[in-house]
């Protein structure tokens, strides 16, 4: 048995392996009308094949907890009732094909109000429908786009009630595993990088002020969140920047808040929030962040980025580096990837359905 299919268990859930599904916008859901935000039959099909497929774990899109949370009029969202009964209809078939359901909760900040990125990307001009994008500071995310409203410490409120309506909505849909987008440079993540946040109020400031939302978010969802169940958190372990922005040291430090709050799992990512950076990219470029936070927090994490090769996802498990793997764009361009990773590494019990094994 490869490690890559050995079961993981948090809590009182066991996911089947550690193939899991990172959450990738999909910039599809309706824009007009009363399903605006709610996941329809491209989502249904692009979650429910990956399932069949054999992800574990199938994480969804960054799902907006508001209107003004969206990255994209297209974005999904679970702020009302209709999104969550289309949500619970694409739940109940992950599920019903041995996959965990788990939804990433998400507010894009200063990063929302622009077109989808094969329309250009970018905010979107006057004549389509933008809105006032909100931030933790009035400062662009970087030319060309507007300056965010800053929030207020009543409007923060708010905000984190937001995240608890949808963790609500969320379990109610049927979804196993909630996971707290803190990374990229959308709102959390603007708040916890000095580069982006310039408040001087007790949400601003050193660390401790910067890291105050995110930890009265996860201490909100938490509090709704069912005790039997897991919580996740995803973070960008750097800025990237020389100086003045988010850094690994942080990031550690952060997890040790984060995992005494009640966090079961930290998916790691970097970048998002600072643009014109230099990224290292390489196969596998985030992983010793990962590895660095489960060395020195045993908090458990999960490692993303460029990881396309079933020998090499079960490297970075059996190396200690991770607890899992989340898989993004390689599994856009190939859904049962978990199918050839088990041919390949020599598991006889692969994630193949009855109707499925004669081509095996």
């Amino acid at each position: 048995m490869s490690s890559l299919f050995e079961p993981w268990t948090s809590r009182s859930l066991t996911v089947p392996n550690r193939i899991w599904m990172a959450p990738m916008c999909q910039y599809s859901a309706d824009t007009s009308g009363p399903d605006v935000g709610a996941p329809n039959d491209w989502h249904f099909t692009h979650y429910t094949s990956r399932a069949v497929g054999g992800a574990g774990l199938v994480l969804t899109e960054a799902t907006a907890v508001s209107p003004e949370g969206r990255i994209s009029p297209a974005d999904t969202g679970l702020w009302n009732d209709r999104q969550q009964e289309a949500w619970a209809r694409v739940v109940a078939a992950v599920r019903a094909r041995g996959a965990v359901a788990g939804i990433q909760l998400a507010h894009a900040g200063r990063k929302a109000s622009t077109r989808r990125p094969w329309e250009g990307g970018g905010p979107l001009a006057e004549d389509e429908g933008p809105w006032t994008t909100l931030g933790p500071s009035p400062v662009p995310f970087t030319d060309g786009y507007p300056a965010p409203h800053e929030l207020t410490e009543a409007e923060i409120g708010e905000v984190v009630e937001q995240f608890v309506a949808s963790a609500r909505r969320a379990l109610a849909a049927g979804f196993q595993v909630a996971e707290v987008h803190g990374a990229h440079g959308y709102l959390i993540s603007e708040f916890l990088s000095p580069h982006s946040n310039h408040r001087t109020d007790r949400y601003g400031g050193d660390f401790a002020g910067r890291t105050r939302l995110a930890l009265e978010v996860v201490e909100a969802v938490r509090a709704v969140w069912p005790d039997e169940l897991p919580l996740f958190f995803r973070v960008s372990a750097t800025d990237w920047l020389p100086e003045g922005g988010w850094t690994p040291d942080d990031t550690v430090r952060l997890a040790g808040a984060l995992r005494a709050r009640g966090v079961d799992l930290l998916d790691v990512s970097s970048g998002g929030n600072a643009a014109g950076v230099t990224v290292p990219t390489e196969p596998g470029y985030q992983v010793p962040f990962a590895a660095r936070v489960r060395k020195e927090t045993e908090l458990p994490v999960a490692a993303v980025g460029l990881i396309t090769e079933p020998a090499q996802a079960a490297k970075i498990l059996e190396a200690g580096e991770a607890d899992a793997v989340f898989l993004g764009r390689v599994l856009l361009r190939e859904p049962y990837w978990p199918q050839r990773a088990a041919r390949e590494l020599g598991v006889t019990e692969a994630p193949v359905p009855p109707p499925y094994e004669r081509a095996h």
